[in-house]
């Protein structure tokens, strides 16, 4: 297909890595990262409506965020340093509800990362910086902003923070509730 490879992520429905093929030489290189009609071919049909790109430093955790209404499916990558990018499965109903996936993306890896809507996102900077990318199927809405705990031990998250170091967390995300039943979105 093209310069994409889709990769389906174990059991998970819906849930992607996209591989692109990069075109590089003496003077650096080139990449498509998007293309509707090949995603579509690949099994993603995601109307993509925001960009949003951040810059983090090493030891930052984000997450692990949902939006309750306006649910928003999302293509991610990174741009520049590499990440532990980590979701949840909080489909009601999904044959992997309350589980996880987790992978490692970089800059200098030309893979891309599908979360359908239902899912907790958040990822970890294993690099000095990240400059971390994402295009979303719906609109940022601040009334429906939610989480769960990063550090919750029922979900078991293998995040790869070295022994005896704390990540840095935004307080938003130190007061998320730990994952229960009561968690789920009805898609």
């Amino acid at each position: 297909m093209g310069n994409f490879t889709f990769e389906q992520c174990g059991d998970f429905e819906g849930l992607y890595l996209v591989h692109t093929k990069k075109f590089g030489d003496s003077r650096g290189y080139f990449m498509e990262t998007y293309q509707k009609e090949e995603f579509a071919k690949g099994g993603i049909t995601a109307e993509f409506v925001q960009d949003n790109q951040s810059s983090s430093t090493k030891g930052v955790l984000r997450g692990l965020h949902y939006q309750k209404q306006h649910t928003q499916g999302k293509l991610v990558r990174v741009l520049q340093g590499r990440v532990y990018d980590v979701v949840v499965d909080i489909r009601k109903g999904s044959k992997t509800y309350g589980q996880w996936y987790g992978v490692e993306l970089s800059g200098e890896d030309a893979t891309s990362f599908f979360v359908p809507a239902g899912f907790a996102h958040g990822f970890y900077v294993m690099s000095d910086t990240a400059e971390f990318f994402y295009k979303c199927t719906d609109y940022y809405d601040p009334t429906s902003e939610a989480g769960i705990a990063w550090d919750d031990e029922s979900l078991q998250i293998d995040w790869p923070i070295p022994a005896g170091e704390t990540p840095i967390v935004s307080e938003k995300d130190t007061k998320h509730p730990k994952f229960s039943k009561d968690i789920f979105l009805d898609l």
